[in-house]
């Protein structure tokens, strides 16, 4: 993208029901965000003036047509600006609760930014939470956002990180990055998942996202399976069958890629600087272990896609939603992942 203007990133609103736009409406007044981006919800207007309300703020939301509107309109302090999407029938869903209405007005925004973003009419995507059993009643059946994502990119290898920025609960001078093998999957069907292709694919993956946030030469440790490492073969054969393959085959690459680690002590050394990026073998082995890291501060970031996508690594928190609590730290961490991903677009 070109080196004289802001990125232009779309902030879908997620669920409505939800604290995505509280989050939102929160987050637009940060100094640092408005200096490093230009950013357009995707969304309900009527919505975000409520959630404005809720945080006591004086935002007006002025509504535009296309993210073209944006270069003749300029950035004001308490404007948010917001290309509507979507019925006003999501006006009607209470706080907290899974709505047919509410998924389809998500789903709707999901598809309207990643369609502008291929499309280079703007620079990133930043998605707030949506809620999957929303999306399903909606009749969109999808595990959540990154395989709807990659369906609308129409790409095949993929897969969702986990990212905490440089000094958060980390050493790794350009922050610590966690990539899964298997994803939103039951863990039977995770088991049968797991193959050498697929760690190579996501060791791949881990190396080139990392390279893309600063680290020329990325370490990533790759975890064992099971209890550890599988001891051998003797609490499974994974490790020696499928995982180490795999990473002899990513360091034939070129990659700097070392295991199978025990994955309880896996994350400790990563905290620690001893590498750049993790490869998990499935979805709660990385994310609790990052989670417990720094939760608020975390980043997801899809992987393999021709966009820029990144989102908070919470969710819709229905518990708190539209009670004027909800954390914004991660937000702002995902808007500055963004920013600083779309800058190196060409």
């Amino acid at each position: 993208m070109s080196e004289n203007r802001l990125p232009i990133l779309a902030l879908t609103m997620g669920d409505a029901a939800g604290v995505g736009p509280e989050v939102i409406a929160a987050t637009w007044g940060n100094p640092e965000i408005q200096a490093i981006c230009r950013p357009l919800v995707i969304g309900n207007p009527q919505i975000l003036q409520r959630a404005s309300q809720l945080r006591a703020s004086d935002l007006t939301v002025r509504v535009v047509d296309s993210p073209a509107d944006l270069a003749r309109l300029p950035a004001e302090r308490g404007v948010m600006d917001c290309l509507p999407v979507g019925s006003d029938d999501v006006l009607d869903v209470p706080a907290g609760v899974n709505d047919a209405r509410t998924g389809q007005a998500a789903f709707e925004a999901i598809t309207r930014a990643t369609e502008m973003a291929l499309a280079r009419e703007i620079d990133g995507v930043v998605t707030a939470p949506i809620s999957k059993a929303a999306l399903h009643a909606a009749g969109h059946d999808y595990p959540g956002h990154t395989e709807l994502l990659a369906e609308l990119c129409g790409v095949e290898e993929f897969a969702m990180m986990l990212y905490l920025p440089p000094g958060v609960a980390n050493k790794s001078p350009a922050g610590l990055g966690v990539a899964h093998v298997t994803l939103h999957t039951s863990m039977r069907t995770a088991l049968d998942m797991l193959s050498i292709e697929a760690v190579v694919e996501k060791c791949q993956l881990a190396d080139d996202m990392m390279r893309k946030l600063g680290q020329p030469a990325p370490r990533i440790g790759v975890a064992a399976l099971n209890p550890h490492a599988g001891e051998g073969g003797l609490f499974g054969d994974e490790e020696q069958t499928i995982i180490a393959p795999a990473v002899a085959q990513a360091n034939a690459m070129g990659l700097k890629a070392t295991g199978p680690l025990p994955a309880d002590t896996l994350m400790i050394a990563a905290r620690d600087g001893a590498f750049d990026g993790v490869v998990a073998m499935y979805h709660d082995q990385g994310h609790i272990a990052l989670k417990l890291l720094a939760m608020h501060a975390a980043v997801n970031v899809t992987l393999g896609l021709p966009i820029v996508r990144t989102s908070v690594a919470h969710g819709t928190a229905f518990d708190r939603a539209w009670q004027g609590t909800a954390e914004t730290t991660g937000m702002i961490a995902a808007i500055q992942t963004a920013a600083k991903l779309a800058l190196q677009l060409p």
